[in-house]
């Protein structure tokens, strides 16, 4: 008996002059998991070099196109093209208004957004009142040493830098300011071990967990205001590990503890409020990353929050937007998509609310321009 071999899918076409629902359900249908970007990186790459008016860098599945117009401000579009792993929810299908698919709500939307921009600027059917950068990048979803935007944050910072950058992760279509900043620390006790007929003979490690559950039962987290928002923050054990089998007294036992901070600190105060808390124990960071202030404060940034609905709220949660503050860049968060259908195996986005994203984004950029400077 013989087979024939699966042949690969073949390169994907996309048509930037469509609709952004029909450019989010191609984009859907382009299966890109974490990790293997190259298919649809390469669609995009190819449907934007038709604009000879916009310059276009490929570095390796990261797409970066520019305009180079000379004008007073510079705002960055970025989005992630990986989605999480499929679950059964391939190919994308349409029904009761809501586009279904994997990435449909994180964030191919947003992506498509972020194109049929590039599309109209392309044709010359939108002047942008600034200059605009477009960031295609992959590997959001893993670990963040093989995310493309750090990747280029690291390498070519200076690709990076505008007075403005939206994210275009699911926001439910509001505005939502920076982002929280997230730890991961390990606290660990020490017993002896014994036989469980026996226990007096050693010390339970799992029992001197104890005060560290207690304290985190009565943390009472913190509500803070940045620049007119409410970030609220947030301390939890979320894995503990201990135990050598049932009739065994465990020697060791280990804590795992997230804390989600508000952008008023920084990684190195976060870690000392962390220390304070669970004074007494050994304590290892295991990983962090920033906040992000929202940049309220700017100019562009409140016109931005005016054009795109007038309404912000805080961001709860990490997302890309840090590494741009990071580099002093303010961020905003804003796209179609409910973030509560991301990664699930329903994801959806609702087309009408692509649609208004849409055309509050378009307008935004396209409102009137900032006086350049001499």
């Amino acid at each position: 008996m013989t087979t024939t071999p699966i042949q690969p899918p073949g390169p994907a076409v996309l048509e930037l002059s469509r609709t952004a629902a029909q450019l989010t359900a191609d984009l859907v249908d382009i299966e890109s998991v974490s990790g293997d970007e190259a298919r649809i990186a390469d669609a995009v790459e190819a449907a934007v070099r038709r604009h000879d008016r916009l310059s276009v860098l490929r570095l390796g599945n990261v797409v970066i196109v520019r305009t180079e117009l000379g004008l007073a401000e510079r705002v960055v579009l970025a989005g992630h093209l990986d989605t999480v792993p499929i679950a059964g929810n391939l190919p994308s299908r349409l029904a009761e208004g809501r586009l279904h698919g994997c990435g449909a709500s994180d964030m191919k939307s947003g992506v498509a957004l972020q194109l049929r921009v590039l599309e109209l600027v392309g044709v010359g059917a939108l002047e942008p009142a600034v200059d605009l950068t477009w960031l295609f990048y992959d590997c959001e979803e893993v670990a963040a040493a093989r995310n493309g935007l750090n990747r280029v944050a690291a390498e070519h910072p200076e690709l990076l830098q505008a007075d403005l950058a939206i994210l275009l992760e699911p926001t439910n279509g509001t505005v939502e300011g920076g982002c929280q900043g997230t730890m991961r620390v390990q606290l660990s006790t020490a017993g002896r071990r014994a036989h469980s007929a026996r226990s007096w003979l050693g010390v339970n490690a799992i029992h001197l967990v104890t005060p560290i559950l207690q304290r985190l039962a009565d943390y009472r987290a913190r509500e803070v205001e940045v620049e007119g928002l409410t970030y609220r923050e947030g301390l939890n054990a979320v894995l503990i590990e201990g135990g050598v089998a049932s009739n065994v007294i465990p020697d060791s036992c280990l804590v795992t503890v997230n804390y989600r901070f508000a952008p008023d600190r920084s990684e190195a105060e976060a870690e000392q409020h962390l220390r304070s808390v669970f004074e007494g124990f050994e304590l290892s960071v295991l990983d962090s990353a920033p906040a992000a202030r929202p940049g309220l404060d700017q100019p562009l940034a409140r016109r931005a929050v005016a054009a795109l609905g007038g309404e912000v709220a805080a961001k709860l949660g990490w997302t890309d937007v840090a590494r741009f503050s990071a580099l002093g860049i303010p961020a905003l968060n804003f796209s179609p998509g409910d973030p509560n259908l991301a990664h699930r195996a329903d994801e959806s986005v609702e087309l009408a609310q692509l649609e208004r994203c849409e055309r509050l984004l378009v307008g935004f950029l396209g409102g009137p321009p900032a006086a350049a400077t001499n």
